[in-house]
């Protein structure tokens, strides 16, 4: 059909991106804010939710090897990404720069992917941080409704007077005589979706502002945690060696465990790096995206990447793999360290950080909406831009809506499974983009240039498509039915409307 590949001109990218005024998104992120907002969304939910999950249902204390392959795909893909938002320094991410290379339809997939990569990314981290208040609450004595701090159906026990996911008692304990609650639903991870949505609508910059508050307490709380953990392990030698031992486990027969379960810990922990992704939708609010978006993209990644292999050992070697398949890894990690103090500042060092990575989830989701509006693809209330605080506040408060609803009712782990999907899809469709625009467009300025091309480009895509193979079958099932319904809306809505379909027949320079 034609037209269903037509490429939205590059002329009219760079038109947009120097569009100024009230209906436009406010320029006033400083490189600073950006490699914030990276760290800010990557370290967050890898080191207190998924590394303890990944480690006990894939790979043991090998999980530190996952992060190594994890980083390397991710390294691949960012500098893609760099060489695309100094490019094309305009709201929308990876959906944009497939609209400029790869044409309409690949554009509208990836941007409808993208809502299972923010929207349910930030539903997955909101179970996360529920489970960290509610874990820092009953220490403080403090007891929240069991039935309201866990998804439907979960199972929960009262151990030692706390209550536990019935999955995460010690080793040799059992739940026979201790007393038993299920979980309705996750109010606490509601609760905090509903709040940073109304953060996300006052303004960009008083949330990159929040943000940039949060992570520098974050670090420090991070390099606190890894002082103690690695001061008790340097005393306590034993504990570690008998934690690390075997540090890659017998594989199970079912692709988890011994080396086939690094890839798939790998697959599983890919969530922990949409940050610096999540990074690029903030270019068109970003002062000099020129020479800022790559410093925020790849200078988050490198630091990140350092942190979560150093926490992953520490972490497994103060406990043992098989009882971090939790929703708070960390705290039940610092918890055995027997430093008080400590235990409450990790937790809440993970309330305030895990809350910022929410924060970038759903303003990378808006932003995408918003530009897929400003294209026709979607009706114009998606990106009606708020007259006082300059925010595309109606798309914010509805996905705000759509991602509290999530961990209400779905455990973290199918969130998760769904997030990394759309993460390695999307990283694909990037690593493409850039090799198919150095040959159409050779000579074109490029402020920021990937190297070796077209080798760290084949690179990111075979390395994203191998992780993408590691993940369950039903992963796979939802994203296919979830792109299905997208194509429907595409043919009977988006093309109608779609403003590059208007042009004059343009070669796409």
């Amino acid at each position: 059909m034609p037209g269903l590949f037509a490429i939205k001109p590059l002329s009219l990218l760079t038109q947009e991106a120097g569009e100024e005024g009230e209906n436009t998104l406010k320029r006033s992120l400083s490189a600073l804010n950006l490699i914030t907002l990276g760290i800010g969304a990557v370290i967050g939910a890898g080191i207190f939710t998924l590394t303890g999950q990944a480690a006990a249902l894939h790979a043991g204390p090998a999980v530190s090897l996952s992060f190594v392959l994890a980083g390397l795909t991710c390294a691949f893909a960012g500098l893609c990404y760099a060489e695309f938002a100094s490019i094309i320094p305009i709201a929308g991410s990876a959906y944009t720069y497939g609209y400029a290379t790869l044409g309409e339809l690949v554009a509208w997939i990836i941007g409808w992917d993208l809502v299972l990569e923010y929207a349910f990314g930030a539903s997955t981290v909101a179970s996360g941080w529920a489970g960290y208040f509610n874990s820092l609450l009953q220490q403080l004595g403090i007891v929240f409704p069991p039935s309201l701090t866990t998804t439907t159906g979960n199972v929960l026990v009262k151990y030692q007077g706390i209550w536990l996911s019935k999955s995460s008692l010690p080793p040799g304990v059992s739940d026979v005589g201790l007393e038993h609650v299920t979980g309705l639903f996750n109010l606490l991870a509601v609760i905090i979706v509903l709040l940073i949505t109304t953060v996300l609508v006052i303004g960009i910059k008083e949330s990159a502002n929040f943000n940039s508050a949060i992570v520098i307490i974050k670090l420090g709380i991070v390099g606190i945690f890894l002082a103690i953990g690695g001061f008790f392990l340097f005393h306590h030698p034993q504990v570690a060696s008998a934690n690390w031992h075997p540090f890659i486990p017998p594989s199970d027969g079912h692709g988890n465990f011994g080396l086939l379960g690094i890839p798939g810990a790998a697959a599983s922990i890919f969530f922990a790096y949409i940050g610096f992704d999540a990074v690029s939708t903030a270019a068109q609010e970003a002062k000099n995206p020129q020479r800022d978006m790559p410093i925020g993209i790849l200078g988050s990644l490198v630091v990140c990447t350092i942190l979560y292999i150093a926490v992953s050992l520490v972490l497994t070697g103060l406990v043992n793999y098989k009882t971090l398949n939790v929703s708070a890894p960390v705290a039940l990690a610092i918890d055995a360290t027997g430093v008080t103090w400590g235990s409450i500042l990790v937790k809440i060092g993970a309330v305030f950080g895990l809350a910022t990575v929410m924060l970038v989830m759903l303003l990378g989701q808006t932003r995408v909406f918003y530009s897929m509006s400003k294209d026709g693809l979607l009706p114009k209330w998606a990106s009606a831009i708020h007259p006082k605080f300059r925010t595309p506040w109606i798309t914010t408060i509805a996905f705000g809506a759509f991602a509290a609803i999530m961990p209400a009712f779905l455990p973290i782990d199918k969130l998760a499974e769904l997030v990394n999907i759309g993460t390695l899809l999307a990283f694909t469709i990037v690593s493409a983009g850039v090799w198919i625009l150095r040959v159409r467009h050779p000579h074109m300025h490029r402020p920021f240039k990937t190297p070796l091309v077209p080798l760290v480009p084949l690179l990111g895509i075979l390395s994203a498509v191998y992780l993408m193979t590691n993940l369950a079958l039903i992963t796979w099932i939802v994203m296919i039915v979830w792109l299905l319904i997208g194509l429907v809306i595409y043919f009977t809505y988006s093309r109608k409307h779609s403003k590059v379909q208007q042009l004059p027949a343009t070669s796409g320079d």
